[in-house]
């Protein structure tokens, strides 16, 4: 498992609840949360996805994912 961070457009925690089934449902995501605190909105992601992966999955959920270092 690997710690990936993204920039998000996810914007308050309503955002969130839409977004947990499609991450609380992958086999592949140990553990993710999403910093509303932060400017970027922050979502760190536990999981041996590739960022893509994650940012496809982000995608159907209706947000962005950009990875960031």
């Amino acid at each position: 498992m690997e710690t990936l961070k993204f920039k998000t457009n996810i914007k308050c925690g309503g955002c969130v609840d839409t977004i947990t089934p499609f991450l609380n449902e992958d086999n592949s995501i140990e553990n993710w949360q999403v910093d509303l605190q932060s400017p970027e909105r922050i979502l760190k992601v536990e999981t041996s996805h590739s960022p893509k992966e994650i940012a496809e999955l982000m995608k159907k959920a209706g947000y962005t994912a950009e990875e960031i270092a």
